[in-house]
């Protein structure tokens, strides 16, 4: 059975191995006509991406790159990224990359032709509504990790680089309009990031299953996700060609990404700060965080759990499931602790102050406080 499919949910997907070289025609599609193609510096002078420039300028769209991309990018970033944008005069963003690279180019796009400085437009409350729509420049995504899921995704994360707090930019149309899933260009991946960002698929469904709020079409995805990675994540880690793996987690992620409709929890608002004062990967963190806030969660999700387990191919119901993740973070050398991933000195009150402000606390199952929050983080540092 051929993996390959075009899909209008949650935008226009196109998925299959070798559809990159359809880049041309989706950026026209899109409407645009001069793109600037924004990933991070370590993609840069990769083949995968110098190959999709040559496919935009063959197709006569010019050849543009902005590559100057922190990896959890910040607000200098998006400074010196519209500069380059606008003195270009680009009509539209080719956002190629992990999470880093297409967070960054949704911001771009988002902000082309906004007047008011990017803060004004914080995911809290109605602050979307202020942009105005029409400034908002068209977005073709090409994810080249499988994890963020940021391709179907309506924000970006970006770091204050004054007050190093992660920040999340929504607004309704910084959903790309067309993506290319290609899981050929996920191939070359090193094995710590195909676990780090398999294991970031995987939290978001996770976070999404246990979140409270209403939403069956999130939960019903959440739960294909887990399996999907469950299923297919090993076989992309020890098999790295194996492209019917790729392309379930590429699946996986986007699913995660649009499962978190319905939430997150306290595993991204643990690991926002950790990655943003401490520059961990994002993915990794979400891992190390994972046992401790199932334990922490128990008394509310353990039902939900209990029947899904079964689904999952994991015995035990919630017991099971918690010790099949030690188990699965395991199998990928993913250490228990953050000292591990380079947490050295850590500010607990900052950490707590931070956490306790993050957008995803408010979908946790069980209310985060400053006394669980900081006893959360002494569990996993």
């Amino acid at each position: 059975m051929s993996l390959t499919g075009n899909w209008s949910y949650p935008t226009g997907i196109r998925f299959g191995a070798g559809r990159i070289s359809e880049i041309a025609e989706a950026c026209i599609a899109a409407g645009i006509t001069k793109p600037l193609l924004v990933t991070d510096r370590g993609l840069a002078e990769m083949e995968i991406t110098t190959k999709t420039l040559d496919l935009i300028e063959g197709a006569g769209l010019g050849r543009a790159l902005f590559a100057d991309v922190d990896p959890n990018p910040t607000d200098k970033n998006v400074e010196e990224g519209l500069k380059v944008y606008r003195e270009g005069d680009y009509d539209g963003v080719v956002a190629f990359g992990g999470g880093s690279g297409l967070d960054l180019a949704k911001t771009l796009a988002f902000m082309a032709g906004q007047s008011r400085p990017l803060w004004d437009f914080e995911d809290i409350g109605d602050w979307w509504t202020r942009a105005d729509p029409d400034g908002i420049h068209p977005i073709v995504a090409v994810p080249t990790t499988a994890g963020t899921g940021s391709e179907v995704g309506r924000a970006s994360v970006i770091t204050n680089s004054e007050t190093h707090e992660k920040k999340i930019i929504f607004h309704p149309k910084m959903l790309p309009a067309v993506v290319i899933c290609d899981p050929e260009l996920t191939v070359g991946m090193p094995k710590f990031i195909t676990a780090g960002t398999g294991l970031d698929a995987f939290a978001h469904c996770v976070e999404a299953y246990s979140s409270p709020h209403y939403h069956p079409m999130s939960q019903g995805i959440a739960l294909e996700g887990m399996k999907l990675v469950i299923d297919n994540l090993p076989t992309a880690y020890n098999d790295p060609g194996n492209i019917d793996a790729r392309a379930n987690m590429m699946s996986a992620a986007a699913m995660g990404a649009v499962a978190f409709q319905k939430g997150l929890g306290a595993i991204h608002a643990l690991s926002h700060p950790i990655g943003a004062h401490h520059h961990t990967h994002h993915g990794t963190t979400n891992a190390v965080c994972m046992p401790a806030v199932l334990k922490f969660n128990a008394d509310a999700i353990r039902d939900r759990f209990n029947r899904a387990a079964g689904y999952l191919g994991i015995d035990g119901g919630f017991e099971g499931f918690c010790a099949f993740v030690d188990e699965f973070n395991a199998s990928f050398a993913i250490p228990k602790k953050l000292t591990d991933l380079g947490v050295k000195d850590p500010d607990l009150a900052t950490l707590v102050r931070d956490a306790l402000n993050d957008p995803s606390t408010g979908g946790n199952p069980v209310e985060m406080t400053e006394a669980n929050t900081r006893a959360l983080f002494e569990a996993i540092l």
